[in-house]
């Protein structure tokens, strides 16, 4: 009866947004409804056409797995997938692996995986030739190994879509920078993998590709945007992957997948040829980073692309090379920590993630500060959240024109609406529904040039402030919660309150990272059903519905540290790992 009386009142708030909607909206909604409606022919047979391309470059890849096998049938290729990267490195450089062996079991992973997943969306069939040509890159700290790219980074010939219909047919005209050093590396990047629309989702689907889902329970979502990377890696159907992350977009996938996920401070890593969806947007910042099953494989990677060749390439890098003294020091660490941003009530996993490990760092020496973030409600509103929007969208609503829009991101408002229009609904919501009413004015944008510099500026204060406040707490690093357990599926859109738990170190600039810790216990579950949250409102009601039913999942903890010490971070997430492993003996 109580269940029913919940659906009930749901039912009557959609009744009511939507009727609000529809009489505010009037005769403007129904002429952008037209004409949306009227480009849907064409943008199908767009959409028909990439899912083709893609359908073209699994059955070629297939067909090779296949003549390969054939021709070697003595060669058990299965062990190959259970080698952590570092051995599988070792021995690719020793001769007692050959490329070849290990590049055909990851492809037939990958396209088993995707069958159940759908995480890719196309296989880079120019691997086949770099297969043959590879041994030239034989001193590589890659070499050999298969590497997985989101979407958006960019690979000569293919598209960089970002989920949207206007960069499709569009293939970019060479390689991102990372690519190029990966292949100097002696990496091969064999598949692109999926990502939700317009990026700025920590969803994962598209009018194109369609949904992802997580590998350890297909009612879930991979999260996102690195979605695709997260779903692949997280599944076995590769073991080292390039994400980017704007609002959590590595870290919430690595998560909610039970895997390893780094965000580096933005310019440690080039950008350049990784396509953002709001090029120019600079008061939130994006970092691409690495994903992969464990934390010695992010360290690698980050060796392998912090080398003089991608120096050379983008010279607006810093010329810093990675420090292993710092990676393998054994220094005890004085850490900061928070359970709860006091913004929004974590679920029961996450704060025992964090309880545990601290527990553990404590009882191999580590000391541990409390530690709360700065004004978390003016940070995700006033900076985050405008900063995103800063233009009210208008670039966003450009890039996602001329085709449907996709179930997972229909349940937030529409970028699309004007100004006053915007105004006007933030202002009838305000009494009934405050969080949603300042989502809604954040993404009214500044305004002007003159109050976007003193946003710009506000935002060099935070950071300026966050600091001299960390320096106060003599901290080394941060533990905290990350986003968990996965989401039951088209949750994402509805709740970005939650995303304070990661955005918050995009708009600081610091590098943080991931590490899998922990499941989700029948003990979680039943206190989970306790959960009222801080504001007590339908932000923190759909969050309760969203993680419900997450029994087994992964859960992970998020480590922080201050810009350019990704080293440092790197070294602290380490400890976590062997720490975990070691308590699970």
């Amino acid at each position: 009866m109580e269940y029913n009386k919940e659906v009930l009142q749901e039912a009557k708030m959609d009744c009511w947004m939507a009727a609000l909607l529809t009489i505010v909206a009037g005769v403007g909604t129904l002429l952008l409804l037209r004409r949306v409606v009227s480009s849907h022919p064409e943008a199908k047979e767009k959409i028909q056409r990439a899912r083709n391309r893609r359908t073209e470059s699994l059955r070629r890849a297939e067909e090779s797995v296949i003549r390969y096998k054939q021709s070697h049938q003595t060669i058990d290729l299965a062990p190959i997938l259970e080698l952590p990267l570092s051995q599988l490195t070792k021995q690719l450089h020793e001769g007692s692996l050959d490329p070849k062996d290990v590049f055909y079991s990851y492809m037939e992973k990958t396209l088993a995986v995707h069958k159940k997943l759908n995480c890719c969306t196309e296989i880079l069939l120019e691997s086949l030739d770099q297969l043959e040509t590879v041994g030239s890159n034989k001193e590589g700290l890659l070499y050999g190994v298969p590497v997985s790219i989101k979407d958006n980074c960019g690979y000569k010939g293919h598209d960089s879509s970002c989920g949207v219909l206007l960069h499709l047919e569009q293939p970019v005209q060479e390689d991102a920078v990372l690519v190029q050093v990966l292949k100097k590396q002696g990496a091969i990047p064999f598949v692109k993998t999926n990502v939700p629309q317009g990026l700025l989702s920590y969803d994962c689907s598209n009018p194109m590709y369609g949904q992802t889902v997580n590998p350890h329970n297909l009612q879930k979502t991979s999260g996102g945007s690195s979605g695709g990377e997260g779903a692949l890696i997280g599944g076995g159907g590769s073991l080292l992957g390039i994400g980017s992350d704007i609002g959590g977009s590595i870290r919430i996938p690595a998560s909610f997948c039970g895997i390893c996920g780094f965000k580096p401070t933005a310019g440690r890593l080039s950008l350049q040829g990784v396509r953002s969806i709001c090029p120019g947007q600079k008061s939130v910042r994006g970092s691409p980073g690495p994903i992969a099953r464990d934390v010695d494989s992010l360290a690698l990677c980050m060796q392998a692309l912090l080398c003089d060749h991608m120096f050379s390439l983008d010279p607006t890098v810093p010329p810093l090379p990675f420090n292993m003294q710092i990676y393998q020091s054994s220094k005890p660490l004085r850490i900061g920590y928070l359970e709860c941003d006091g913004f929004q009530q974590p679920s029961p996993s996450m704060v025992r993630s964090v309880r545990e490990v601290k527990a553990l760092l404590e009882q191999a020496g580590h000391t541990f500060v409390p530690f709360q973030p700065l004004r978390i409600k003016e940070a995700l509103y006033e900076l985050m959240l405008k900063g995103i929007y800063a233009d009210g969208a208008t670039t966003l609503t450009q890039k996602m024109a001329g085709g449907p829009t996709d179930p997972t991101i229909k349940r937030t408002f529409p970028h699309n609406l004007p100004l006053w229009l915007k105004r006007i609904l933030s202002f009838l919501l305000k009494p009934w529904f405050p969080r949603t009413s300042l989502i809604l004015r954040a993404r009214f944008g500044v305004g002007s040039v003159p109050k976007l510099w003193k946003q710009h500026a506000a935002v060099e204060d935070y950071i300026k402030d966050t600091i001299a406040h960390w320096r106060r707490c003599n901290i080394d690093v941060l533990l905290c919660p990350v986003i968990a357990p996965a989401y039951n599926l088209l949750y994402c859109a509805k709740n970005s309150t939650i995303l304070s738990y990661t955005m918050l170190y995009n708009l600081l600039n610091f590098p943080a990272g991931v590490v899998p810790v922990t499941t989700v216990t029948k003990e979680d579950e039943e206190e989970l059903k306790h959960y009222e949250g801080i504001y007590q409102d339908v932000y923190d009601k759909l969050f309760k519905e969203a993680v419900t039913g997450g029994e087994g999942l992964p859960v992970a903890v998020q480590c922080v540290a201050l810009p350019w010490q990704e080293e440092l971070c790197l070294r602290f997430m380490k400890e976590v790992e062997q720490l975990v492993k070691q308590s699970r003996k």
